[in-house]
């Protein structure tokens, strides 16, 4: 156990868990579908993607947090909440593991899209085997890869993506497609027209921090240290549970500025890839479907900067999408893990066991993303077979944070009133954009 540093500096060199989830988000997502939204409705909707950005976080603080007080990763947490059980399983184990097969599509899409990616900047292998030494080699850097080395190679591929992104961002203004400052003022009038309501919905849906995400934090923030350095919770005598509090305090304040830096690298890439497409494709009129968007911008870009263009943006294209599959694989087999652990098919808190487990699960995955992948080669229509069970998973984690804010965090770590309104905001913004998905459904 230790103090908190309270220095902003010093708070800063304790980052990491953020990190990995931003690698994590800015995925499929941000390349194909953001672009698309922006090719559709231009300008007008870039603030959705801004506060879709910022209000998500809270509910992901709010886990983080159950992670530091407890010391529990996501699944021992919702199977200590209270409500239905089948055996002793929670019920929201089962609800989360009845919509993984869906999730395994996601993945195995996002594998295929690393595949081409790979395949047009270098065609001399197939796809079909650039899909398969993706997920070889992404099996064999998380094998016994530990949380450092994830943490590590993950910040790589954030510097990569996102200097590039925004260099082809940069080098756009010296285009005829060049965005000027009315074209961000448009887009910052928080106005909506009524044909743009749906794009909207769809972009608040898409970008940020989701379901599966909010879930893989605790995992990250335990390992980072955060909930060891807090120490169990000590309610007596006086002097200790008040150190203890305070440490709690204190380590939460450094998970709440990492879980804002990566807000801050999620959004900037989010927006970029928003940019590109609105200037690019939106006054054109051409809006491609999937991964041909990573053609189409690629092209555009050749032919407005020059044949290097291309490859810088293939290049970022890659980093978006391999860096995804990265993270995934670590943060499948760390969660399926513990999963399994509270179904009793595992004995996950036996340090050896949790090793081998992780060890195999970290090879079992790639391999079965990409056989999907092989199998359908619909990656898009994976990815949006996948996206379906992030929304149903985003209403369970709104259900969790609830009750973690409510009835699980200790009286001494209340937050401020500023901290609860963010929370509601995030709440019944998530609550009124699935309403409105499922009536669009009936």
């Amino acid at each position: 156990m230790r103090p908190a540093p309270t220095t902003f500096i010093g708070r800063l060199r304790h980052l990491g868990p953020g990190f990995i989830l931003s690698a994590a988000i800015v995925g499929s997502g941000e390349l194909i579908a953001t672009t698309a939204l922006g090719a559709k409705a231009g300008f007008i909707t870039f603030w959705v993607i801004l506060v879709s950005c910022l209000v998500k976080v809270a509910l992901q603080i709010e886990f983080g947090k159950n992670a530091i007080y407890t010391g529990l990763p996501t699944m021992q947490s919702l199977n200590q909440l209270p409500g239905w059980r089948i055996r002793t399983t929670h019920w929201t184990i089962w609800v989360w593991l009845s919509l993984q097969g869906l999730k395994l599509l996601q993945v195995g899409g996002i594998v295929g899209g690393v595949a081409l990616v790979l395949n047009m900047a270098l065609p001399v292998l197939s796809v079909t085997w650039w899909a398969i030494l993706s997920a070889l080699v992404t099996a064999l850097l998380i094998y016994r890869g530990n949380y450092g080395w994830i943490e590590k190679g993950t910040l790589l591929m954030i510097i990569g993506f996102t200097a590039l992104i925004l260099l082809s961002l940069l080098l756009l203004q010296w285009t005829p497609y060049a965005i000027s400052g009315e074209d961000i003022g448009t887009g910052l009038t928080f106005s909506l027209p009524p044909a743009t309501v749906g794009v909207a919905l769809a972009a608040f849906g898409i970008t940020g921090v989701g379901g599966d995400e909010i879930m893989y934090y605790n995992y990250w923030c335990i390992e980072k240290g955060y909930a060891t350095y807090t120490g169990p919770r000590v309610t007596s005598p006086a002097s200790e549970a008040s150190a203890w509090a305070e440490r709690a305090r204190g380590w939460i304040r450094v998970m709440t500025v990492d879980a804002l830096f990566s807000m801050v690298v999620y959004t900037t890439v989010t927006a970029a890839f928003y940019l590109l497409g609105a200037s690019l494709l939106h006054e054109q009129g051409r809006i491609p479907e999937g991964y041909a968007m990573v053609e189409t911008l690629s092209r555009l870009m050749t032919t407005t900067l020059g044949p290097g263009a291309k490859v810088v943006f293939l290049i970022g294209a890659f980093f978006v999408l391999y860096s995804t599959l990265f993270t995934a694989t670590a943060s499948w087999a760390r969660i399926f893990g513990d999963a399994f652990g509270q179904l009793g098919w595992v004995r996950f808190d036996d340090p050896a066991i949790r090793k081998r487990t992780l060890s195999i699960l970290s090879c079992v995955f790639p391999a079965i993303w990409c056989l999907l992948f092989l199998g359908i080669k619909l990656p898009v229509l994976m990815i949006l077979l996948g996206g379906l069970a992030t929304s149903v998973l985003l209403l369970v984690v709104v259900w969790a944070a609830f009750v973690f804010r409510y009835r699980q965090l200790p009286a001494e770590l209340t937050p401020s009133r500023w901290y609860d309104a963010w929370f509601w905001l995030s709440v019944l913004s998530i609550l009124g954009v699935s309403a409105y998905g499922i009536s669009q459904l009936l």
